[in-house]
């Protein structure tokens, strides 16, 4: 398991009520890790959003990093 730090923006910010949160998890891609997210927090449809690692915008199978 690693320990990363993601960011909240826009609608999921305001959904979760934080800019953002570290935690552990073990999850390898970007969508695996909104699926664990959307366990916890219940998020709204992925729809038109997009994602970004390490500042750069990434497609939903990115790895985490």
């Amino acid at each position: 398991m690693a320990v990363i730090r993601v960011e909240y923006f826009a609608v999921l910010r305001e959904h979760v009520g934080r800019a953002g949160e570290e935690l552990r998890t073990a999850a390898t891609t970007v969508g695996e890790l909104y699926a664990e997210l959307d366990q916890r927090y219940a998020f709204p449809s992925v729809g038109r959003m997009k994602v970004a690692v390490n500042d750069e915008f990434r497609d939903w199978n990115a790895p985490v990093r």
